[in-house]
C-alpha cells in the first residue's frame, strides 16, 4: 500500500498535472491540502474517472483539503475535535478532513501558515496545532494500536537542515521555537515522521517558492510531512519525495510526499518527460 500527501495550490489549475501524476505514481491513498475551491467546484473526476473515491472540504477560493482513495474511504470527518477556527466571529476554515481508508485512519491536513510572527494568525497556528495534538492524544488513549496518519503541510521546518539557509529565515515564521515545539510535541505525542529515515537532509526539501528561481537554486524548505502512530509506523518501508513533480510548467510550488506500507518502498515512479 502507498499513501502520499499533496499541497497542490489549487486542484482546479492543476487538475491536469494531478491525473498524470496518479496515471503514474500508483498510489492508493492521497491526501491533498490547499485545493482552493468550494465542494462544488473541485474537479473530482479527475480522481473517480480512475478509480479512486473522493472526500473533499472546501468553503471559498481558499484553503480546502481532499483524501482520495481506491482501497475504501469511510468514516469521513471534517475537522477534528477542537479545532479552532479564525477571526472575530471566529469561523470555521477548510483545514481538516478525515476518513478511514483501509484501516488507517487518514487526515489530511493543511497547517495555518501564521503570516508573521506576533500577527494574531501565528496565535491562530500555535493554538490549531495544541487541539490537534490533543485530538490525536485522546485518539491513542483510547486505541494505543490505532493506525493513523497526520498527512500534509505542516507550515513548520521543524529542524535548521529543512531550509535552505536559516540566516534568510531569521524572524520569520515557520522556523520560531514556539513553532517547532509545537510540531515536536506532536512526535510527543506518538506521531512520529516516517519519511525523513528515507529521505535525509540537509538538501532535501517539499517546498519552494515561484519567486527568484528558488526551485533550480535549491532555495527550499521541508514542510510536507507524514506523521504515523506507533501501529503506523511498524508498517512503514519506504519514502520518498517526488521532486520531478515541481519541475516543469504549471507545477504546485510543493512536491509530492510517498510513504510505502507493508514492503513497498515508496518511491517516486521515472517521470516520462521531463522540462
Amino acid at each position: 500500500m502507498r499513501i502520499a500527501t499533496w499541497n497542490v495550490n489549487s486542484a482546479r489549475a492543476r487538475a491536469e498535472r494531478i491525473g498524470a501524476w496518479l496515471d503514474r505514481s500508483d498510489v492508493d491513498v492521497l491526501a491533498v491540502q490547499e485545493t482552493k475551491a468550494r465542494d462544488d467546484q473541485f474537479p473530482a473526476s479527475v480522481f473517480t474517472d480512475r478509480g479512486y473515491e473522493v472526500a473533499h472540504h472546501g468553503l471559498s477560493q481558499w484553503n480546502g483539503v481532499a483524501i482520495a482513495s481506491r482501497v475504501g474511504i469511510d468514516d469521513v470527518r471534517i475537522g477534528f475535535p477542537g479545532q479552532p477556527g479564525y477571526g472575530d466571529p471566529e469561523e470555521a476554515e477548510a483545514r481538516a478532513i478525515g476518513a478511514t481508508c483501509a484501516g488507517v485512519r487518514v487526515w489530511s491536513l493543511y497547517v495555518p501558515n501564521g503570516r508573521e510572527v506576533g500577527h494574531p494568525h501565528y496565535d491562530y497556528k500555535l493554538c490549531w496545532l495544541e487541539a490537534l495534538r490533543e485530538a490525536g492524544s485522546a485518539d491513542l488513549a483510547a486505541d494505543p494500536r490505532a493506525q493513523i496518519a497526520y498527512m500534509g503541510d505542516f507550515n513548520i521546518a521543524p529542524r535548521d537542515e529543512d531550509v535552505w539557509d536559516m540566516a534568510e529565515f531569521e524572524g520569520s515564521t515557520h522556523v520560531t521555537a514556539p513553532e517547532r515545539a509545537a510540531f515536536e510535541k506532536l512526535v510527543g505525542a506518538g506521531f512520529e515522521d516516517v519519511a525523513r529515515p528515507h529521505t535525509p537532509g540537509p538538501g532535501v526539501y517539499t517546498y519552494w517558492d515561484y519567486k527568484g528561481l528558488s526551485f533550480p537554486k535549491r532555495k527550499g524548505m521541508r514542510i510536507d510531512f507524514v506523521l504515523a502512530s506507533p501501529a503506523l509506523r511498524e508498517r512503514v518501508s519506504g519514502a520518498s519525495v517526488d521532486r520531478e513533480e515541481r519541475k516543469g510548467k504549471g507545477a504546485s510550488d510543493h512536491a509530492p510526499v510517498i510513504v510505502g506500507l507493508d514492503g513497498d518502498e515508496g518511491q517516486a515512479r521515472p517521470k516520462e518527460a521531463t522540462t
